[in-house]
């Protein structure tokens, strides 16, 4: 297993971490397979979207404020609610298929860190499990 060291900025971020995760993928050797990005976190994900147009990313926090805003008289004594919610919508993993040793994403795709309770320091987890032969 791999780690990642993600530090956010923001109460609500996306960072991009799609080269972080091909380097993993390149250091381990693995041809083909698939590889697990992992938060280990309450109020964090990891999700894909587009990478090309930063006001993506925007949009989506936006839109995850609008369905699940910061305050709405939650009971949760710690006042992060909301993103245990917004990570539960987003997920804390994803799964994606490793081919000839490169991530296979669509064209427009990234793989992001969805932060919900910065800004902190986090980490992903990644696994790489190789086909068999």
């Amino acid at each position: 297993m791999d780690t990642i060291a993600v530090r956010t900025s923001q109460r609500s971020q996306f960072i991009e971490i799609t080269r972080q995760v091909q380097d993993s993928i390149s250091k381990s050797g693995i041809k083909d397979g698939l590889v697990c990005v992992f938060a280990p976190h309450t109020t964090a994900g990891i999700t894909i979207n587009e990478n090309a147009d930063p006001d993506v990313a925007s949009d989506m926090i936006d839109i995850l404020t609008q369905v699940v805003p910061e305050r709405a008289g939650y009971r949760h004594r710690e006042g992060n609610s909301d993103g245990h919610a917004k990570s539960s919508l987003i997920s804390p993993s994803i799964t994606v298929i490793v081919e000839n040793g490169r991530l296979c994403l669509g064209t427009w795709q990234g793989i992001y860190f969805a932060e919900f309770d910065g800004p902190r320091q986090r980490q992903c987890w990644i696994k790489i499990i190789a086909s068999e032969p």
